[in-house]
């Protein structure tokens, strides 16, 4: 998502219900959301969908990497022979090509 800017990504409330058409149609090419403010104070924020769905996306993976470095950290972690040892044992050996 690009940075915030205050001069273009920034309206009052009455201008977003006048033009709500044509900002909505717009949010997918903007690549950043749009806050709303109602009496000079910001009320809500509108994003497009797959904007959206990065966001979700960027947390989720951060929020993996905290508690793969948590694990790390509390000494949770097996070598790679003892990973592959509960590997074979769970799936069966790999076939090797």
């Amino acid at each position: 998502m690009k940075p915030l800017s205050v001069s273009d990504d920034i309206i009052p409330l009455g201008q977003f219900k006048a033009r709500a058409s044509g900002i909505i149609k717009d949010l997918a090419d903007r690549g950043n959301a749009l806050v709303i403010t109602q009496n000079g104070r910001p009320a809500f924020v509108v994003m497009s969908p797959v904007e959206f769905d990065r966001m979700r996306e960027r947390e989720a993976f951060l929020v993996a990497m905290a508690q793969g470095l948590a694990n790390v950290k509390a000494g949770r972690v097996i070598d790679d022979e003892e990973m592959r040892e509960q590997l074979d044992a769970e799936f069966g050996l790999l076939e090797e090509e």
